[in-house]
């Protein structure tokens, strides 16, 4: 019993910080001392700057050859991909209005990785866990931005051409932040003190910031509004996919930190920027920003109950 207990308690100092934070967001948006122009503001802040910063340090301060795992990285792509194509087949014939499907498809597979999904890294394993997740992070967040352009322009007929596909991500501030650093990492510089202190500064800034804007943007009195396909992307994003990644890890001998990793980030929920998308190509930003909601939400326990369990079964 007290080692349930104990794996019980490991697995709430992951989501439980989370979750004040979050709650904290909703309590100050309640009381006014932020406001939409804040969130705005904010985001915009941790997108461009603080994020990007938090993940240039941590592979810069890393050797790439001692702590990415490759073979992690391609099965996080290629169970992405494959879970992209269910959602596609799921959505075509459980998904009305057909507009709605790239909505749905996109908020079941595309996960917050690079917000909550570190959070709950660095809460489990620390710096170790921040170093294992960055590069999968900044990988398959371009395969993220590929597949939800070409799944909303499907939904929305409407058409992408590959040249602005390949300009969103090479203009992509988490994927600028990642490049500069591979090679910092790979040749082993000692960045100036000035640079890191200051980048520091700055990535310090992520986490705080963008959990309490998140927690201020979420929409529940919006719930109500097409709660079938919300419903559908919930339990796509917070039960299927987590699912597929994790017992798909454990198949291929994942275990420790890298199983971890690849379960909390498969569990984080809905990425915020989902939203930004799906409203600047005219689509169905209410339910997007449902899905948002709820799966931030389900989140919480979901991931609460997949570290429970693998814990109990000594696999991270």
């Amino acid at each position: 019993m007290s080692d349930f207990l104990d794996v019980l308690a490991f697995s709430f100092s992951v989501t439980g910080p989370i979750f004040v934070i979050l709650a904290l967001g909703i309590w100050l948006l309640r009381i006014g001392m932020v406001n939409d122009a804040f969130i705005e503001a904010g985001s915009r802040v941790v997108f461009n700057f603080a994020l990007p910063a938090l993940l240039f340090l941590s592979i810069a301060r890393t050797r790439i050859e001692h702590t990415a795992n490759f073979g992690l990285i391609a099965f996080g792509i290629a169970a992405t991909v494959l879970s992209w194509l269910v959602l596609e087949w799921i959505a075509t014939r459980a998904v009305q209005p057909a507009e709605d499907r790239g909505v749905v498809v996109q908020g079941a597979f595309r996960s917050n990785m690079g917000i909550i999904g570190l959070a709950y890294c660095v809460n489990a394993y620390g710096p170790a866990g921040l170093a294992a997740a960055s590069l999968y992070v900044g990988l398959v967040t371009i395969v993220f931005n590929i597949l939800a352009v070409i799944t909303l322009s499907r939904s929305l007929h409407k058409s992408s051409s590959p040249a602005r596909m390949l300009k969103g991500i090479v203009t992509n501030p988490l994927i600028i932040g990642i490049v500069l650093a591979l090679p910092v990492s790979a040749s082993g510089i000692a960045l100036p003190k000035l640079v890191t202190q200051s980048g520091q500064y700055l990535a310090d800034l992520t986490l705080p910031l963008a959990l309490l804007c998140t927690g201020a943007s979420l929409n529940f009195r919006s719930l109500r509004e097409a709660l079938g396909n919300t419903l559908i992307a919930v339990i796509g994003k917070q039960v299927a996919v987590p699912l597929l990644f994790t017992l798909g890890g454990i198949a291929l001998g994942f275990r420790g930190v890298d199983l971890g990793v690849l379960m909390l980030l498969a569990s984080a929920p809905t990425a915020a920027a989902s939203y930004v998308m799906v409203r600047a190509m005219g689509g169905n930003s209410a339910l997007a920003a449902n899905i948002i909601a709820l799966t931030t939400l389900a989140s919480l326990i979901s991931t609460s109950v997949g570290i429970t369990a693998l814990r109990s079964l000594q696999l991270m």
